[in-house]
C-alpha cells in the first residue's frame, strides 16, 4: 500500500494490525491510511483479567508500531472473546467451529475489545475498552453445521460472523457500538480522531 498525503492534521494515520476486518472497518471512515504489522507477543501474564489483557496487548501494539512512525496517528486493537471463564479462540476449521458453536447454544458471551491510539508528534495516548455481550439462542445441530458451511467463520472467535449471517445465531446483543463486536468501535475512535485534528465526517 503507498503512503498517503497526510490529512489537514499534519497526521499520517497507521493502523498497527494486518487484520482484514479491522482495515475493512477503518476504511469506513474514509480517511487515507497504512497497515503495519506489530508482531507483539500475544501470550497472557500469569493471573492477567481479560479486560487487562486486551487493554495491554492494545497498547503493545500501537507502541510496536509507533517506534517506527514518526509524526503519526497509531491505532492499536485487540480483543478477547470469554464465555464464563473460558477464552474461545479462533476455531481455524469447520469441525471446530461447529463444536465451538454447540458448546454456546444458549450461552452468553462478553467480547472486551480494547483500542489504544498514539500521536507520535505529541506524544500522547488515548485508550478505550467497549464490552460487547452476545445472548446466543437454542441451536440444534443441523443449523449450526448450516451456519459454518455457509459463512465459513474459521478466523473468527467464537465461531461466527455478526456482519453476515452470524447475526441469526442470537437472541441479543448489548453493546454500546456494534462495530466493536467485529473488532474495533468506531464511535470512540471517530472522536479519538477528532481530538487529534482529523476532520469527520
Amino acid at each position: 500500500m503507498s503512503t498517503p498525503v497526510p490529512p489537514s492534521s499534519g497526521l499520517r494515520l497507521v493502523l498497527a494490525s494486518t487484520s482484514s476486518y479491522r482495515r475493512q472497518l477503518l476504511e469506513r471512515l474514509g480517511i487515507p491510511f497504512t497497515v503495519a504489522a506489530s508482531n507483539v507477543d500475544e501470550e497472557p501474564l500469569p493471573g492477567e483479567l481479560a479486560v487487562d489483557l486486551v487493554q495491554r496487548l492494545a497498547r503493545a501494539k500501537a507502541e510496536a508500531v509507533a517506534r517506527r512512525h514518526t509524526n503519526s496517528l497509531i491505532i492499536g486493537s485487540d480483543q478477547l472473546a470469554l464465555c464464563g471463564r473460558d477464552v474461545l479462540g479462533k476455531p481455524g476449521s469447520g469441525e471446530r467451529a461447529i463444536a465451538q458453536l454447540k458448546s454456546l447454544s444458549s450461552q452468553r458471551v462478553v467480547f472486551h475489545t480494547a483500542v489504544h491510539v498514539i500521536n507520535t508528534a505529541e506524544t500522547t495516548h488515548l485508550s478505550h475498552v467497549d464490552l460487547t455481550t452476545v445472548h446466543f439462542r437454542q441451536l440444534n445441530e443441523d443449523e449450526i453445521k448450516r451456519y459454518v458451511a455457509r459463512d465459513k467463520p474459521y478466523d473468527c472467535a467464537g465461531g461466527f460472523k455478526v456482519e453476515s449471517l452470524g447475526v441469526a445465531l442470537f437472541n441479543r446483543i448489548e453493546s454500546q457500538d456494534p462495530t466493536a463486536l467485529i473488532g474495533l468501535p468506531l464511535i470512540w475512535l471517530a472522536g479519538a480522531l477528532r481530538k487529534n485534528g482529523f476532520d469527520l465526517p
